[in-house]
């Protein structure tokens, strides 16, 4: 086990550098000058590219540039803003709690929802059931995430105005837990939504491929309880590519749920990617880049670790 979780860190520190490398590259390889006027913007004065040239250090080698970016990546220095000059670190911390909380109430949503939607289709396949939960699920999977914010906030403001329920900065729970709620259910249920439509169409067909093996025939055959084959024997062994898109879903929504946080104003991470793009903040975009994927190595480390668990025939070596 733990021979696997090193070697799989291993590989996962490979990826991070590459990803370092890749970003490095595509903003800072070319002339200094070049570098510097793109970063300042077609329309500053020499003066302001000059400062900028010479404070990142863009008139030395491109090799010495590099090393001394790793050095500071390595220590947890991602920079310092070039809007606000505030720390990466800094503007990245204030920015996740709001997309954690964002991510993991959503995950719980669509996970329960996804899976117990996709049982239930899978025992009783083709019947009037299955086929009301797939044209549900065929609606979720069509609706913008945009077009569903939406309408939530219309639902909250004009249908429902007595549950309190509006779009706003994240609250944190701690602060007023209340408005916390208040703030981020629509945010959940928009988001649990249209994730939960995959989860299940994915559970659904697992969970046929399973129920059709010879060890649940052989489980029926015994006589063990229907609802024993169906959750402890089926189940079980079909959630584990639902894990497997669990965690690349999860490590993905980690580095930013653009769309989600724009619609609400969460002002998580993706806000603060959008700000930076729009306003050309390379540390910034370089730290978030770097973070996201991150949580995508971290993510699928522990899905390799789940399988062991949902799937007696996994063993990790």
């Amino acid at each position: 086990m733990w021979r696997f979780v090193i070697r799989r860190a291993l590989f996962g520190l490979l990826v991070l550098w590459l990803v370092a490398t890749t970003v490095f590259l595509l903003f800072f390889a070319g002339p200094a000058d070049s570098v510097a006027r793109r970063l300042a913007g077609p329309r500053a004065p020499q003066e302001v590219v000059n400062q900028i040239r010479d404070t990142l250090g863009l008139d030395r080698p491109l090799t010495q540039q590099y090393l001394g970016f790793l050095n500071k990546l390595l220590h947890g220095d991602l920079g310092t803003s070039f809007i606000s000059q505030t720390p990466v670190s800094t503007l990245i911390m204030a920015s996740l709690p709001a997309t954690l909380w964002l991510v993991a109430g959503a995950a719980a949503l669509w996970l329960t929802a996804g899976v117990t939607g996709g049982v239930i289709c899978a025992t009783a396949p083709r019947s009037l059931r299955d086929r009301l939960i797939t044209v549900t699920v065929l609606a979720g999977i069509s609706l913008p995430t945009f077009v569903l914010g939406i309408f939530m906030i219309f639902l909250a403001l004009s249908v429902f105005p007595w549950l309190g329920l509006a779009p706003g900065p994240y609250i944190p729970p701690l602060e007023d837990i209340r408005g916390f709620f208040q703030v981020m259910i629509m945010p959940w249920i928009t988001l649990a939504v249209v994730q939960a439509a995959v989860y299940v169409r994915l559970t659904r067909g697992s969970m046929l491929d399973t129920l059709g093996e010879d060890y649940i025939r052989t489980a029926r055959a015994k006589g063990a309880p229907e609802h024993r084959v169906t959750y402890r024997h089926g189940l079980r062994a079909a959630l584990t590519p639902v894990v497997t898109q669990f965690g690349v879903d999860i490590g993905a929504l980690l580095g930013g749920v653009v769309v989600t946080e724009s619609v609400f104003g969460l002002q998580g991470l993706g806000q603060l990617m959008i700000r930076s793009v729009r306003d050309g903040d390379l540390p910034v975009i370089i730290g978030a880049a770097v973070l996201a994927a991150a949580f995508i190595v971290v993510a699928n480390i522990l899905v390799d670790i789940a399988y062991s668990f949902l799937d007696p025939r996994v063993r990790l070596t």
